[in-house]
């Protein structure tokens, strides 16, 4: 779950687990229990194989102890892992000492898992109370390989940041792996990954490769307990030692020697703080890498942007050699990612840099730049690139006119190495950009958003009341006829009102062009235009099954992050959570208007507002404290506040449509695909 729910679930539920104790005035559940009692009601957010692994995780966390530390526990958990996938049996039923004399006949050499087991503290019960919870997870996975992915992926939960510390993000290393082209290479070829860390990028590799390709990898890492694990983890992926060189060291020298050049090269660069980092430093180790590729090979490197597409000081070393990858026909393209691409460095922006050694005479002397610095790292943007980089992978680099890129350019090599210090980055979009139909229909746009202005000026002239003056007609209240107050509470004890609650909706869910309007929060406070979240059917009747619609007239409020009101003149909205709404009733004596309640409820909050600090306002919306307005008196106020939202929604449909002509003409005339034509009235224009 998102927060803590339990004893919100054991107080709607009866049949909910009974907290075991109490600690600090906390309740503490049976963690099993809860996970059971999930599965058999389908109330969990996952299906029931995840809440498994879910729950030894969560048992996992809670060992971590000076006693067994992050690293002694994530070693003797893989490497459990790792017996159980080669011997096809399960751990738990054996005696320590036994699985450990096991482990030895596997492991003779010590090369990947004897040393973790050993490293054990008081293997009885810590021993085997391990392999309970390896076994466990291996049977709510569909394979060791998954259990051991699951294990990694919450490193960071079980202390062990070493291992997590200068990983990129994992849509990031599926994105590297997707733009290397493994799923394309032919079969029995050599993978390599340098600084192989805790093996990401060399798991996400064999992931994407075809099924019994018979590659080769080869590892290289400094650190000796990381090799091991990533002996481990590709040998749950069934990549045995005749496929595998997983070696000590800072570079591939050793294995290359025996397995040969490389195919494909995918890596990371260690990183470096900006204090410390020279450019020149960084090339070379690119270049250094470069040295293993051989004709028809391919790199992919990810590092800082601020060397490997920044501009550089002009005909410096680091320019020079940066602008030698153009000459040499090595660099095919280059990809500024955003910040994040790394979760433990959020400053630190990267770069990709796809290499390939071709042949002079099949040199295309061309370069594909793609900027997705300002974008965010989803899957979906992820995915277009790699598809890109496939198709100019497959042109030989020479490019496809049947397809543009979606994310870039395609620019002369020369055009970059004739400028130095130059940046590697689009600094154009593509002369086909100006054919596409966002961008064909923008003066029809425009003329349309004209048309609208036109008709909403008209509209105010001929409608008459918007032509008269506005008058409200306020006067003091006398002395001797006082007004009775109510609360929101009051109302909802006597059936004047009826409350409902917000839906949780997954943002993922909400997009602009679906059947319903979404009122949230962020459509309650005007941070959000009206109608710009919107679900769609199916996906809200099959999700959301229990989803209300609203009717005409609902009051929707939220307090979160500060009070708001809005009417729902229309209906047939869907209402997010943490915003909820209240229904006048229809039959209510006296009857509760809509606009009146909305405008007393945000007065009355304006003099309870949360001050700075506190996690609440003073008063709930339900005890707010309002004049009940009696029948005539509501009428005339209703009648007031219905004139000037007439006015304001005319208003505020003339500021939208101005605000779409300056946002459409604007990014026209960014990327110069419009221009002005001679407006009347205007110094050196014809009248």
């Amino acid at each position: 779950m998102k927060r803590p729910v339990p004893t919100t679930w054991s107080r709607r539920h009866p049949d909910f687990p009974a907290p075991l104790a109490h600690e600090d005035g906390r309740p503490l559940f049976d963690a099993r229990a809860v996970v059971d009692w999930l599965t058999e009601t389908g109330r969990g957010n996952a299906d029931p194989r995840h809440l498994r692994a879910e729950l030894a995780l969560h048992t996992l966390a809670a060992w971590r102890t000076p006693a067994l530390p992050a690293s002694v526990l994530v070693g003797a958990l893989t490497a459990l892992l790792c017996l159980r996938q080669q011997y096809d049996a399960p751990v738990v039923d054996q005696d320590w000492d036994a699985l450990v004399a096991r482990a030895a006949e596997l492991d003779a050499d010590d090369q990947f898992l004897l040393t973790e087991l050993r490293a054990v503290p008081a293997p009885d019960p810590t021993g085997p109370a391990l392999a309970a919870l390896a076994d466990e997870l291996t049977e709510a996975a569909y394979t060791a390989a998954e259990a051991f992915d699951w294990v990694l992926e919450a490193r960071q939960r079980l202390g062990s940041h070493d291992l997590a510390v200068d990983e990129p993000a994992p849509a990031v290393v599926r994105a590297l792996a997707a733009l290397s082209g493994i799923d394309t290479l032919r079969e029995e070829s050599v993978v390599a990954t340098p600084h192989a860390r805790a093996g990401d990028l060399l798991a996400a590799l064999h992931d994407q490769a075809a099924e019994d390709s018979g590659h080769t990898y080869l590892a290289a890492d400094p650190d000796p307990a990381r090799v091991r694990l990533v002996r481990r983890r590709m040998l749950v992926r069934g990549v045995y030692e005749f496929s595998l060189d997983a070696m000590e060291g800072a570079d591939l020298s050793a294995s290359v020697d025996e397995w040969g050049y490389p195919d494909l090269l995918v890596c990371a660069l260690p990183y470096e703080a900006a204090e410390s980092r020279r450019p020149e430093a960084v090339l070379e180790q690119v270049q250094a890498l470069t040295d293993y590729l051989e004709a028809g090979s391919t790199a992919v490197v990810l590092g800082p942007a601020d060397v490997l597409v920044r501009p550089l000081p002009r005909h410096g070393e680091a320019d020079r050699l940066r602008r030698s990858f153009l000459g040499e026909g090595l660099l095919k393209a280059a990809i500024s990612l955003p910040d994040g691409a790394m979760p433990y460095r959020p400053g630190y922006r990267t770069a990709v840099w796809v290499l390939s050694r071709t042949p002079q005479e099949e040199r295309a002397g061309r370069v594909l730049l793609a900027d997705l610095s300002a974008r965010p790292l989803t899957e979906p943007v992820l995915d277009t690139l790699a598809e890109d980089i496939a198709i100019w992978r497959a042109s030989g680099w020479r490019g496809d006119r049947r397809h543009e890129p979606r994310h870039g350019v395609i620019v002369p090599a020369k055009e970059l190495d004739d400028r130095p210090g130059t940046a590697f980055t689009a600094g154009r979009r593509p002369a086909e950009a100006r054919y596409a139909r966002a961008v064909v229909e923008r003066p029809a746009r425009i003329s349309d958003l004209e048309q609208r202005l036109a008709d909403l000026q008209q509209q105010s002239r001929l409608h008459a009341d918007l032509r008269a003056a506005m008058r409200i007609q306020a006067v003091l209240r006398p002395e001797d006829e006082p007004v009775r107050r109510t609360t929101v509470r009051r109302l909802l004890e006597d059936r004047r009102l009826r409350r409902r609650p917000g839906h949780r909706i997954a943002p993922e869910h909400l997009t602009a062009d679906g059947h319903y309007a979404v009122v949230g929060p962020d459509e309650i406070l005007g941070t959000a235009r009206l109608g710009s979240r919107r679900i769609d059917r199916g996906l809200l009747l099959t999700a959301y099954e229990h989803a209300q619609f609203t009717e005409p007239g609902d009051v929707v409020v939220t307090t979160s992050p500060r009070f708001g009101v809005h009417v729902d003149a229309g209906g047939l909205s869907v209402v997010a959570a943490p915003a909820r709404l209240l229904r006048v009733h229809p039959d209510a004596d006296p009857p509760v208007r809509p606009r009146v309640l909305a405008a007393l409820l945000r007065a009355a909050a304006a003099e309870h507002a949360r001050t700075s600090g506190a996690v609440r306002a003073s008063r709930s919306i339900e005890d707010l404290n309002i004049p009940d307005l009696g029948r005539e008196e509501a009428e005339r106020y209703d009648a007031a506040l219905s004139e000037i939202e007439l006015r304001t929604t005319l208003l505020r449909e003339q500021c939208a449509a101005l605000d779409d002509l300056t946002r459409i003409t604007a990014a026209g005339l960014a990327d110069g695909t419009l221009t002005i034509q001679n407006l009347p009235g205007l110094p050196g224009t014809d009248d």
